[in-house]
């Protein structure tokens, strides 16, 4: 069987290649990866959700994106249209970029490097996991979700953990 090659960015956030999944996290190279905070359609609660204990990262965290690495040849919204069906069922809702900016970071040790590319949806129909990725989730307030992400030993992923603050900041100002 054939590892899953991952789309392989440059520090400017350009597309230059793919690797296998394997080496872009050993070595730290480079690449994107697209979230979706789904919304209720009044707005007013965010889905969040737990990943399984057999995820190659952050296995068993809580996180409020759906998502997951861009695959070659594959624009961030497509990656983020495509997990959202992926690992939550959901398909049809328009998605809104929430943010432009990317970052690196050092997650759990790690040097895993990779710009994020974040959008909305609005949806209140049925979710359905992807067993293979996630546990369990539920239906929160910004200000749950807050609460608990005010605990730092709270098991939410890093990578989420360090933009999710700015994702409810720009809500409140729309």
């Amino acid at each position: 069987m054939t590892e899953e090659l991952v789309a392989v960015y440059d520090a400017d956030g350009n597309a230059v290649g793919a690797e296998p999944r394997s080496r872009v996290y050993a070595e730290g190279l480079w690449h994107a990866s697209a979230g979706v905070l789904v919304r209720s359609m009044d707005g007013a609660r965010l889905y969040v959700h737990r990943r399984t204990i057999t995820k190659a990262v952050f296995a068993g965290m809580h996180d409020c994106l759906a998502g997951g690495v861009v695959d070659p040849g594959e624009t961030p919204v497509q990656a983020a249209t495509r997990e959202l069906a992926e690992e939550l069922g959901i398909s049809g809702p328009p998605l809104t970029a929430l943010a432009s900016t990317a970052w690196d970071g050092q997650w759990a040790g790690k040097p895993m490097r990779c710009h994020l590319y974040a959008f909305e949806a609005h949806w209140d129909g049925p979710i359905r996991h992807q067993p293979e990725e996630i546990v369990d989730g539920w239906w929160w307030t910004d200000e749950e979700l807050a609460a608990h992400l005010a605990d730092p030993a709270w098991p939410f992923v890093p990578d989420t953990r360090v933009l999710i603050g700015d994702l409810l900041r720009l809500r409140q100002h729309r």
